[in-house]
Protein backbone atom coordinates (compact mmCIF):
# COMPACT_ATOMS: atom_id res chain seq x y z
CA UNK A 1 0.00 0.00 0.00
CA UNK A 2 2.42 2.70 1.48
CA UNK A 3 4.36 1.53 -2.26
CA UNK A 4 2.12 2.17 -4.52
CA UNK A 5 1.23 5.52 -2.44
CA UNK A 6 4.96 6.36 -2.95
CA UNK A 7 4.76 6.03 -6.90
CA UNK A 8 1.44 7.88 -7.34
CA UNK A 9 3.50 10.81 -5.64
CA UNK A 10 6.36 10.33 -7.62
CA UNK A 11 4.29 10.18 -10.48
CA UNK A 12 2.41 13.26 -9.45
CA UNK A 13 5.33 15.32 -8.71
CA UNK A 14 6.62 14.46 -12.39
CA UNK A 15 3.11 15.54 -14.16
CA UNK A 16 3.16 19.05 -11.50
CA UNK A 17 6.71 20.17 -13.20
CA UNK A 18 5.21 18.59 -16.65
CA UNK A 19 2.75 21.31 -15.95
CA UNK A 20 4.88 23.86 -14.68
CA UNK A 21 6.76 23.57 -17.71
CA UNK A 22 4.24 23.34 -21.01
CA UNK A 23 0.56 22.34 -20.17
CA UNK A 24 0.06 21.51 -23.67
CA UNK A 25 1.86 18.21 -23.46
CA UNK A 26 -0.08 14.45 -23.71
CA UNK A 27 2.68 13.06 -21.42
CA UNK A 28 1.12 15.49 -18.77
CA UNK A 29 -2.47 13.13 -19.10
CA UNK A 30 -0.48 10.18 -18.91
CA UNK A 31 1.71 11.23 -15.97
CA UNK A 32 -1.64 12.11 -14.19
CA UNK A 33 -3.59 9.12 -15.19
CA UNK A 34 -0.81 6.98 -13.45
CA UNK A 35 -0.54 8.91 -10.69
CA UNK A 36 -4.66 8.24 -9.98
CA UNK A 37 -4.31 4.80 -11.28
CA UNK A 38 -1.74 4.29 -8.62
CA UNK A 39 -3.31 6.12 -5.91
CA UNK A 40 -6.21 3.62 -6.45
CA UNK A 41 -4.07 0.55 -6.22
CA UNK A 42 -3.28 2.06 -2.71
CA UNK A 43 -6.90 2.79 -1.52
CA UNK A 44 -7.57 -0.49 -2.99
CA UNK A 45 -5.21 -2.31 -1.06
CA UNK A 46 -5.64 -1.28 2.33
CA UNK A 47 -9.83 -1.73 2.12
CA UNK A 48 -9.04 -4.29 4.79
CA UNK A 49 -7.90 -1.97 7.27
CA UNK A 50 -11.34 0.07 6.93
CA UNK A 51 -13.97 0.24 9.04
CA UNK A 52 -16.52 -2.22 9.15
CA UNK A 53 -18.76 -2.42 6.65
CA UNK A 54 -16.83 -0.09 4.20
CA UNK A 55 -15.02 -3.04 2.38
CA UNK A 56 -17.72 -4.64 1.49
CA UNK A 57 -19.57 -1.63 -0.04
CA UNK A 58 -17.07 -0.41 -1.75
CA UNK A 59 -16.53 -4.32 -2.88
CA UNK A 60 -19.87 -4.30 -4.34
CA UNK A 61 -19.63 -1.04 -5.78
CA UNK A 62 -16.63 -2.12 -7.61
CA UNK A 63 -18.45 -5.18 -9.13
CA UNK A 64 -20.95 -3.23 -10.18
CA UNK A 65 -19.46 -0.75 -11.92
CA UNK A 66 -16.79 -3.43 -13.88
CA UNK A 67 -20.08 -5.91 -14.54
CA UNK A 68 -22.47 -3.01 -15.81
CA UNK A 69 -20.28 -0.32 -16.56
CA UNK A 70 -19.48 -1.86 -20.19
CA UNK A 71 -22.60 -2.35 -20.97
CA UNK A 72 -24.38 0.58 -20.02
CA UNK A 73 -21.74 2.59 -21.49
CA UNK A 74 -21.61 0.16 -24.55
CA UNK A 75 -25.58 1.01 -25.02
CA UNK A 76 -24.89 4.60 -24.28
CA UNK A 77 -22.26 4.54 -27.02
CA UNK A 78 -24.54 2.82 -29.44
CA UNK A 79 -28.04 5.15 -28.63
CA UNK A 80 -25.27 8.35 -29.49
CA UNK A 81 -24.63 7.18 -32.49
CA UNK A 82 -27.41 6.75 -34.11
CA UNK A 83 -28.53 9.82 -33.04
CA UNK A 84 -25.57 11.45 -34.53
CA UNK A 85 -26.20 9.69 -37.64
CA UNK A 86 -29.90 10.76 -38.08
CA UNK A 87 -29.03 14.74 -36.87
CA UNK A 88 -25.49 14.92 -38.67
CA UNK A 89 -25.91 11.77 -41.20
CA UNK A 90 -23.52 9.00 -42.26
CA UNK A 91 -19.85 10.43 -42.47
CA UNK A 92 -16.87 8.04 -41.14
CA UNK A 93 -16.64 10.51 -38.35
CA UNK A 94 -19.96 10.95 -37.24
CA UNK A 95 -20.23 6.70 -36.75
CA UNK A 96 -17.43 6.87 -34.48
CA UNK A 97 -19.48 6.60 -31.26
CA UNK A 98 -21.91 3.71 -32.88
CA UNK A 99 -18.75 1.51 -33.79
CA UNK A 100 -17.73 2.62 -30.41
CA UNK A 101 -20.69 0.93 -28.90
CA UNK A 102 -21.02 -1.83 -30.98
CA UNK A 103 -17.51 -3.12 -30.94
CA UNK A 104 -17.84 -3.15 -26.89
CA UNK A 105 -21.03 -5.20 -27.44
CA UNK A 106 -18.65 -7.41 -30.06
CA UNK A 107 -16.29 -8.21 -27.70
CA UNK A 108 -18.23 -8.47 -24.61
CA UNK A 109 -20.14 -11.61 -27.11
CA UNK A 110 -16.60 -12.84 -27.52
CA UNK A 111 -15.38 -12.96 -24.06
CA UNK A 112 -19.01 -15.10 -23.26
CA UNK A 113 -18.06 -17.61 -26.14
CA UNK A 114 -15.01 -18.32 -25.01
CA UNK A 115 -16.33 -19.07 -21.84
CA UNK A 116 -18.90 -21.27 -22.88
CA UNK A 117 -16.59 -22.81 -25.42
CA UNK A 118 -13.78 -23.88 -23.14
CA UNK A 119 -11.65 -22.70 -26.34
CA UNK A 120 -7.78 -22.19 -25.72
CA UNK A 121 -7.50 -20.72 -28.92
CA UNK A 122 -10.80 -17.71 -28.46
CA UNK A 123 -9.83 -17.31 -24.79
CA UNK A 124 -5.86 -16.36 -26.14
CA UNK A 125 -8.18 -13.83 -28.35
CA UNK A 126 -10.22 -12.34 -25.99
CA UNK A 127 -7.43 -11.96 -23.10
CA UNK A 128 -5.19 -10.61 -25.95
CA UNK A 129 -8.08 -7.80 -26.93
CA UNK A 130 -8.76 -7.27 -23.45
CA UNK A 131 -5.21 -6.00 -22.65
CA UNK A 132 -4.65 -3.95 -26.38
CA UNK A 133 -8.30 -2.02 -25.57
CA UNK A 134 -7.18 -1.97 -22.03
CA UNK A 135 -3.99 0.39 -23.08
CA UNK A 136 -5.70 2.52 -25.46
CA UNK A 137 -8.50 2.97 -23.04
CA UNK A 138 -6.43 3.70 -20.30
CA UNK A 139 -5.06 6.47 -22.32
CA UNK A 140 -8.40 7.61 -23.86
CA UNK A 141 -9.34 8.26 -20.40
CA UNK A 142 -6.03 9.98 -19.47
CA UNK A 143 -7.04 12.37 -22.67
CA UNK A 144 -10.31 13.01 -21.42
CA UNK A 145 -9.53 13.75 -17.89
CA UNK A 146 -6.82 16.31 -18.97
CA UNK A 147 -8.43 17.82 -21.54
CA UNK A 148 -11.62 18.60 -19.13
CA UNK A 149 -8.92 20.19 -16.92
CA UNK A 150 -7.09 21.82 -19.70
CA UNK A 151 -10.13 23.80 -20.57
CA UNK A 152 -10.70 25.17 -17.29
CA UNK A 153 -7.71 26.85 -16.80
CA UNK A 154 -7.63 30.75 -16.26
CA UNK A 155 -7.56 32.49 -19.77
CA UNK A 156 -4.38 34.73 -19.58
CA UNK A 157 -4.95 38.25 -20.08
CA UNK A 158 -1.89 39.67 -21.67
CA UNK A 159 -2.52 37.69 -25.00
CA UNK A 160 -2.02 40.09 -28.15
CA UNK A 161 -4.40 38.31 -30.43
CA UNK A 162 -7.24 36.63 -30.37
CA UNK A 163 -7.05 33.65 -33.07
CA UNK A 164 -10.62 31.77 -34.14
CA UNK A 165 -10.32 28.60 -35.88
CA UNK A 166 -12.48 27.86 -38.83
CA UNK A 167 -14.75 24.45 -39.10
CA UNK A 168 -16.44 25.03 -42.44
CA UNK A 169 -18.71 27.12 -44.40
CA UNK A 170 -22.67 25.60 -44.71
CA UNK A 171 -24.04 26.18 -48.47
CA UNK A 172 -20.27 27.24 -49.10
CA UNK A 173 -20.84 30.88 -47.78
CA UNK A 174 -22.80 30.42 -44.02
CA UNK A 175 -21.13 30.48 -40.84
CA UNK A 176 -22.85 26.84 -39.22
CA UNK A 177 -23.90 26.89 -35.32
CA UNK A 178 -20.91 25.15 -34.84
CA UNK A 179 -18.73 27.61 -36.25
CA UNK A 180 -20.84 30.58 -34.25
CA UNK A 181 -20.68 29.35 -31.38
CA UNK A 182 -16.33 29.57 -31.73
CA UNK A 183 -16.79 33.04 -33.00
CA UNK A 184 -19.15 34.56 -29.84
CA UNK A 185 -16.49 33.03 -27.89
CA UNK A 186 -13.83 34.97 -29.80
CA UNK A 187 -15.66 37.55 -29.39
CA UNK A 188 -15.93 37.31 -25.77
CA UNK A 189 -12.67 36.59 -25.27
CA UNK A 190 -11.54 39.50 -27.08
CA UNK A 191 -13.60 41.47 -25.05
CA UNK A 192 -12.30 40.92 -21.98
CA UNK A 193 -8.35 41.19 -22.88
CA UNK A 194 -9.41 44.58 -24.86
CA UNK A 195 -10.80 45.88 -20.63
CA UNK A 196 -7.97 44.65 -19.46
CA UNK A 197 -5.18 47.39 -18.97
CA UNK A 198 -1.99 46.58 -21.16
CA UNK A 199 1.16 47.51 -20.48
CA UNK A 200 2.20 48.22 -24.38
CA UNK A 201 -0.80 50.08 -24.27
CA UNK A 202 -2.22 48.60 -27.57
CA UNK A 203 -5.49 47.03 -28.19
CA UNK A 204 -5.55 43.11 -28.56
CA UNK A 205 -6.38 41.86 -33.00
CA UNK A 206 -8.72 38.94 -33.52
CA UNK A 207 -7.48 36.77 -36.19
CA UNK A 208 -10.17 34.71 -38.09
CA UNK A 209 -8.15 31.62 -39.35
CA UNK A 210 -9.34 29.29 -42.08
CA UNK A 211 -8.84 28.73 -46.20
CA UNK A 212 -11.23 28.19 -48.88
CA UNK A 213 -12.30 24.58 -49.63
CA UNK A 214 -13.23 22.95 -53.00
CA UNK A 215 -17.22 23.11 -51.83
CA UNK A 216 -16.80 26.71 -50.83
CA UNK A 217 -17.06 30.10 -52.35
CA UNK A 218 -15.14 32.14 -50.65
CA UNK A 219 -12.44 31.66 -47.73
CA UNK A 220 -13.71 30.57 -44.38
CA UNK A 221 -11.58 33.33 -42.49
CA UNK A 222 -13.88 35.85 -44.48
CA UNK A 223 -17.44 34.30 -43.54
CA UNK A 224 -16.20 34.49 -39.91
CA UNK A 225 -15.53 38.05 -40.39
CA UNK A 226 -18.26 39.16 -41.88
CA UNK A 227 -19.98 37.17 -39.10
CA UNK A 228 -18.64 39.01 -36.55
CA UNK A 229 -19.19 42.71 -38.24
CA UNK A 230 -22.69 41.93 -38.97
CA UNK A 231 -23.15 41.92 -35.32
CA UNK A 232 -21.31 44.93 -34.49
CA UNK A 233 -17.82 44.12 -33.92
CA UNK A 234 -15.32 46.50 -35.16
CA UNK A 235 -13.68 46.22 -38.65
CA UNK A 236 -10.12 47.50 -37.90
CA UNK A 237 -9.71 44.66 -34.96
CA UNK A 238 -9.84 41.61 -37.40
CA UNK A 239 -7.13 40.19 -39.44
CA UNK A 240 -7.99 37.19 -42.12
CA UNK A 241 -5.52 34.63 -42.29
CA UNK A 242 -7.25 32.96 -45.48
CA UNK A 243 -4.61 30.42 -46.38
CA UNK A 244 -4.99 26.85 -43.74
CA UNK A 245 -7.05 24.43 -44.20
CA UNK A 246 -5.98 22.00 -41.94
CA UNK A 247 -5.15 22.96 -38.08
CA UNK A 248 -1.66 22.56 -38.24
CA UNK A 249 -1.87 25.16 -41.08
CA UNK A 250 -3.99 27.50 -38.77
CA UNK A 251 -0.98 27.17 -36.26
CA UNK A 252 1.65 27.86 -38.65
CA UNK A 253 0.27 30.84 -41.05
CA UNK A 254 -0.87 32.53 -37.71
CA UNK A 255 2.20 32.28 -36.09
CA UNK A 256 3.65 33.75 -39.31
CA UNK A 257 1.20 36.63 -39.17
CA UNK A 258 2.00 37.35 -35.50
CA UNK A 259 5.38 37.33 -35.89
CA UNK A 260 5.23 39.50 -39.13
CA UNK A 261 3.21 42.38 -36.92
CA UNK A 262 4.02 41.50 -33.18
CA UNK A 263 6.95 40.04 -33.08
CA UNK A 264 7.26 37.54 -29.83
CA UNK A 265 3.48 37.97 -29.29
CA UNK A 266 1.07 36.10 -27.63
CA UNK A 267 -2.17 34.58 -28.43
CA UNK A 268 -5.45 32.51 -27.30
CA UNK A 269 -7.11 30.51 -29.45
CA UNK A 270 -10.63 29.55 -29.68
CA UNK A 271 -12.21 26.23 -31.18
CA UNK A 272 -14.85 23.66 -29.63
CA UNK A 273 -14.33 22.55 -26.28
CA UNK A 274 -13.74 18.59 -27.95
CA UNK A 275 -11.19 20.01 -30.23
CA UNK A 276 -9.40 22.47 -27.29
CA UNK A 277 -6.30 20.04 -26.01
CA UNK A 278 -5.58 18.69 -29.55
CA UNK A 279 -5.09 22.16 -30.82
CA UNK A 280 -3.21 22.81 -27.62
CA UNK A 281 -1.04 20.28 -28.92
CA UNK A 282 -0.39 21.77 -32.49
CA UNK A 283 0.06 24.50 -31.33
CA UNK A 284 2.71 23.92 -29.35
CA UNK A 285 4.33 21.87 -32.30
CA UNK A 286 3.76 24.49 -34.29
CA UNK A 287 5.73 26.67 -31.60
CA UNK A 288 2.55 29.30 -31.32
CA UNK A 289 2.62 30.89 -27.79
CA UNK A 290 -0.56 30.12 -27.26
CA UNK A 291 -3.73 29.13 -24.76
CA UNK A 292 -7.10 27.23 -26.43
CA UNK A 293 -9.69 27.48 -24.77
CA UNK A 294 -13.36 25.84 -26.02
CA UNK A 295 -16.59 27.34 -26.87
CA UNK A 296 -19.88 25.18 -26.22
CA UNK A 297 -20.91 21.92 -28.42
CA UNK A 298 -24.41 20.32 -28.54
CA UNK A 299 -24.08 16.74 -26.30
CA UNK A 300 -25.17 14.68 -28.66
CA UNK A 301 -22.27 15.85 -30.73
CA UNK A 302 -19.15 15.49 -28.06
CA UNK A 303 -18.69 11.28 -27.90
CA UNK A 304 -18.05 10.89 -31.45
CA UNK A 305 -16.28 14.48 -31.69
CA UNK A 306 -14.14 13.15 -28.57
CA UNK A 307 -13.23 9.76 -30.24
CA UNK A 308 -12.16 11.59 -33.09
CA UNK A 309 -9.92 13.60 -31.41
CA UNK A 310 -8.18 10.83 -29.65
CA UNK A 311 -7.88 9.18 -32.52
CA UNK A 312 -5.86 11.45 -34.16
CA UNK A 313 -3.91 12.21 -30.96
CA UNK A 314 -3.01 8.71 -30.65
CA UNK A 315 -1.67 8.45 -34.25
CA UNK A 316 0.92 11.45 -33.71
CA UNK A 317 2.15 9.10 -31.31
CA UNK A 318 1.77 6.06 -33.54
CA UNK A 319 5.39 4.69 -33.03
CA UNK A 320 5.21 4.11 -28.96
CA UNK A 321 1.16 3.80 -29.29
CA UNK A 322 0.78 0.43 -32.53
CA UNK A 323 4.51 -0.55 -30.88
CA UNK A 324 2.93 -1.41 -28.03
CA UNK A 325 -0.43 -2.53 -28.97
CA UNK A 326 1.52 -4.91 -31.63
CA UNK A 327 3.87 -6.29 -28.46
CA UNK A 328 0.27 -7.27 -26.29
CA UNK A 329 -0.52 -9.35 -29.76
CA UNK A 330 2.94 -10.66 -30.13
CA UNK A 331 2.54 -12.09 -26.50
CA UNK A 332 -0.56 -13.46 -27.22
CA UNK A 333 0.63 -15.21 -30.08
CA UNK A 334 3.52 -16.64 -28.09
CA UNK A 335 0.94 -17.73 -25.31
CA UNK A 336 -1.15 -19.27 -27.96
CA UNK A 337 1.90 -21.37 -29.63
CA UNK A 338 2.97 -22.52 -26.49
CA UNK A 339 0.72 -24.60 -25.36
Amino acid sequence: MSFAFAVATVFLLFFGLGVRRDRRRFGNAVLLGLAVTFLGIGLIAGIDDAPPGVAESVMVVALLVLGLGPVVLAGLLTWNGVKMVRKEGRSPGNLLSLLAGLGMFGVMALAVSAAAIQSWTLRIVVVTTLFVLGYVSFLFVCFVGYAYLYGRMRIRRDADYVVVLGSGLVGGRRVPPLLASRLDRGREVYERLAAYERRDGDAPVLVTSGGQGPDEELPESHAMADYLVARGFPPEALVREDRSRTTEENMLFTRELMERDRPGSSCVIVTNNFHAFRAALSARRAGVNGQVVGSPTAAYFWPSATIREFVAVFLQYKVVNLGICLTLILLGALAWASR
